[in-house]
């Protein structure tokens, strides 16, 4: 079984860091290389030469679609044959269990991933090449959009780009929640939510293997170089050094915490003041 990617040198990560903090607050926030750095952060294997063979490779992907192929529906159509059908990408229940299918630099190697990352696939190759495309953030389940509302063409890239029926994405929904569509949960979804969604993505893989924290840590710092993130994942990174052994870090990040959490809700403060003070007893 091949091992999860190792992470970067300090120093690299540290820069990898840096330039997604600037993307993710520029005035357009380019997708793929917000995911591409996320993946630098994860694997060391990834330098600049491979940033830049993974942007050509999504540059070529694009330039084997038709010319404008027509409405949405035959856009969906051009992506299903070439990405699906041609070039084998698509996802199975096995690659919720690999950290590789959240980092695009690696589905774009191995044509294997989660819905999310394969729907950036999609949506990266589509807007290359001209087609009105968008991320549609089910619950449960990531899927493309192409055309406005009324024409609105939904594709699932997991599926090999099938083009779904309105009852196709109800069982969809259905099945994560137990409740019907709405139309809200169609509409476009915005490139830093699909980011932050991606390391939610990271952090329930880690979640489940209590011996990668440090894959847990950086999706947790990652998210909090968003814009907008639930403040919360402060607590869960002071939590996260706590357990990597950085108890003055971790407690430092909890009275900040604190401080953030006073201002609504005082006894919740005090327990996280006294959180504080118990990573520090740990250094006795």
């Amino acid at each position: 079984m091949r091992r999860p990617p190792l992470p970067p040198e300090p120093e690299r990560a540290a820069e990898c860091r840096r330039r997604f903090a600037e993307e993710a607050r520029s005035e357009r926030p380019d997708l793929s290389l917000l995911c591409l750095l996320l993946g630098a952060t994860a694997d060391g294997s990834l330098d600049e030469a491979g940033l830049d063979a993974a942007q050509i490779e999504l540059d070529e992907l694009a330039g084997q679609l038709p010319f404008r192929p027509g409405g949405p529906r035959s856009w969906a159509i051009a992506l299903a044959e070439l990405l699906g059908e041609r070039h084998g990408f698509g996802g199975s229940p096995a690659d919720y269990q690999r950290l590789e299918s959240s980092l695009l630099h690696a589905v774009l190697r191995r044509r294997r991933g989660l819905p999310i990352l394969l729907s950036v696939v999609w949506m990266e190759v589509a807007r290359r090449a001209g087609a009105p495309v968008y991320g549609v953030a089910l619950p449960g389940h990531f899927v493309v959009g192409f055309g406005p509302p009324e024409q609105q063409v939904l594709a699932d890239p997991f599926a090999g780009g099938r083009v779904l029926t309105g009852g196709d994405a109800e069982l969809l929904v259905a099945g994560a929640t137990g409740a019907p569509l709405d139309p809200s949960m169609l509409t476009p979804a915005d490139p830093l939510d699909v980011v932050l969604r991606i390391l939610n993505n990271v952090r329930a893989w880690a979640a489940a293997r209590p011996e990668r924290t440090d894959v847990a840590l950086w999706a947790v710092e990652l998210s909090l170089l968003l814009p907008s993130h639930p403040a919360r994942l402060r607590y869960e990174r002071a939590q996260l050094l706590v357990q990597c052994g950085d108890f003055l870090g971790g407690a430092a990040e909890l009275d900040a915490y604190a401080e953030v959490v006073g201002a609504v809700d005082e006894a919740a403060a005090e327990g996280v003041r006294r959180a504080a003070h118990a990573a520090r007893a740990m250094l006795n």
